[in-house]
C-alpha cells in the first residue's frame, strides 16, 4: 500500500485527506445520530399522564431533560400550550426545521467527497499518462513494452484509489442520509402527536367545565322552588 501510494503522485495525498475526512465524518454522525434518538412513543406516553393532570412545569422539566431534537420539538409546543392548534402546528413545524441543520451537518461534504474523488483519480491518471508520454516521446523512440507498461500501471493507481475513497463515502452518506431522515420523521410524529395531546387536554378541561356549570345550574334550580313553596 505504501509502494503505491509513493507511486501514485501527489495527488494520492489528496486522495488520503479525502479517505480520512471521511471516515471522520462517518464516526462524528453516527455517534450524533446514536445519542439524539430516543423511543418517542414511550416518552409521549410518559408525558400524556403530566398534560391531562394538567402539569405542564413537570413535562416541560422531562422535555427538557431529554437534550435530543424531538424533546426541543416537544419542549417548544408545551411552552406555548394556551395557544391555538393552528398556531401550535406552526410553533412546531418551526422549530422541527431549526432542527434540520444539526441533522445535516457535514453530510454535504461527504457526498461532495463521493462525488469528487473519482474526478480526482481521473485527473492523476490523465498527468501520469501525460508523463509517461512525454518520456517516451523523448526518449528518441527507444522504449519497451514493459517501461509503457510500468508508466500506465502508476498512472491508474490514482483512479483506482478515487474509486477506492468515492465507494465507501458514497455509502456512508446514502446510510447517514437514511438516519437522518428517520429522525426527522421522528420529530414530525413528536409535533403531531403532542399537538394532539394539548388539544385533548383543553377539550376534556372544556367538559369538566360544562359539567360543572350544569351542576351548579341544576343544584340552585330545587333551592329557589321550596323558597317559592315555604312562601306559598
Amino acid at each position: 500500500m505504501t509502494e503505491l501510494i509513493s507511486k501514485g503522485g501527489p495527488l494520492v495525498w489528496l486522495l488520503m485527506a479525502c479517505m480520512g475526512f471521511s471516515i471522520a465524518i462517518f464516526l462524528e454522525r453516527l455517534a450524533y445520530y446514536h445519542r439524539v434518538s430516543m423511543n418517542i412513543g414511550e416518552f409521549l406516553a410518559g408525558l400524556a399522564a403530566l398534560i391531562r393532570k394538567r402539569n405542564f412545569a413537570e413535562a416541560l422539566q422531562e422535555a427538557l431533560a431529554t437534550r435530543v431534537p424531538a424533546g426541543r420539538v416537544i419542549h417548544a409546543a408545551l411552552l406555548r400550550h394556551h395557544a391555538p392548534r393552528e398556531q401550535l402546528k406552526e410553533i412546531v413545524q418551526e422549530a422541527g426545521q431549526l432542527e434540520v441543520p444539526r441533522l445535516e451537518r457535514y453530510l454535504g461534504i461527504l457526498n461532495a467527497i463521493a462525488h469528487v474523488g473519482p474526478l480526482v483519480g481521473l485527473l492523476g491518471t490523465m498527468i501520469g499518462l501525460l508523463d509517461s508520454f512525454t518520456n517516451l516521446s523523448s526518449a528518441n523512440g527507444v522504449t519497451t513494452p514493459a517501461e509503457v507498461a510500468h508508466g500506465v500501471y502508476q498512472s491508474l493507481i490514482t483512479s483506482a484509489l478515487g474509486l477506492v475513497v468515492a465507494i465507501p463515502a458514497y455509502l456512508c452518506y446514502a446510510f447517514l442520509t437514511a438516519r437522518s431522515r428517520s429522525i426527522m420523521h421522528d420529530l414530525e410524529r413528536a409535533g403531531v402527536e403532542i399537538v394532539n395531546l394539548i388539544e385533548d387536554a383543553k377539550m376534556t378541561d372544556n367538559i369538566v367545565e360544562f359539567r360543572q356549570a350544569a351542576m351548579d345550574e341544576s343544584g340552585s334550580a330545587p333551592s329557589k322552588g321550596r323558597s317559592r313553596g315555604q312562601r306559598a
